[in-house]
């Protein structure tokens, strides 16, 4: 992916944010019989404060992507949307996409029989757990029999990425105005309202406000120290 260092993501706290709201991910890899990609659920490792995740395949998408013997890359998709040139006012312009992402990539760990059985158990608890009568993997009629031939029919794995690669393009490079004009019809109910979209450009712009206002004061602070001690030495 084509970085732009005004995008890029750095934000440990932040990428585990966006991973954690959206945890439907694409698993990539190029083993020996050529490109191979997947969907599955992947989330973050509960145990671990970092970017490492865990999840699974179903087999035999194991061996298709030769799972553990190379490396893969985790694709995360975040808000996303059209913005239409329209919003930018009466200029030149053409259309443009917003989108958050993040690309984690490394070998994975294949997990033992007993830690796959654990992280899945784990994943039907996170979804489940906010329903109103919440139905978690060995809630009944579930038994042992078809728990343990459920799980495996499927293959565990962790990857602690050894690259990361995230973007957040919002409209960074455009002016107070046009921000607002954007988010207003994002907000709105026209044919490309996303208030999800919307949500996600106030956060990374506040941020981005919070990162000038925090260098200012660094730079004032800077300058009043720099003058007191030369008021101090005369």
């Amino acid at each position: 992916m084509r970085q732009n260092p005004s995008f890029a993501m750095t934000d440990v706290g932040e990428l585990r944010r966006l991973l954690d709201a959206h945890p439907w991910a694409t698993i990539a890899s190029s083993p020996e019989g050529g490109l191979v990609a997947s969907q599955y659920v992947v989330l973050l490792d509960p145990t671990r404060d970092d970017l490492t995740v865990v999840g699974h395949v179903g087999r035999p998408d194991d061996l298709v992507h030769e799972l553990g013997e190379h490396e893969i890359i985790i694709v995360f998709q975040g808000p996303h949307g059209y913005i239409s040139p329209g919003w930018y006012g009466d200029v030149q312009a053409v259309p443009t996409w917003n989108f958050t992402t993040v690309h984690l990539s490394g070998v994975p760990e294949i997990l033992s029989a007993e830690e796959n059985y654990r992280v899945l158990a784990e994943m039907v608890e996170r979804f489940e757990s906010v329903m109103p009568n919440p139905r978690l993997m060995e809630a009944e009629p579930n038994d042992p029999a078809f728990l343990a031939r459920l799980a495996s029919g499927t293959v565990g794995f962790r990857l602690t990425p050894t690259k990361v690669v995230a973007k957040r393009k919002l409209s960074q490079n455009k002016s107070e105005e046009v921000i607002e004009t954007i988010l207003t019809a994002l907000d709105g109910d026209g044919p490309y309202a996303n208030a999800e979209l919307a949500t996600e450009m106030r956060r990374a712009h506040d941020a981005l406000a919070a990162g000038r206002a925090a260098r200012a004061a660094a730079v004032l602070a800077a300058a009043a120290g720099g003058t007191g001690d030369g008021v101090a030495g005369k």
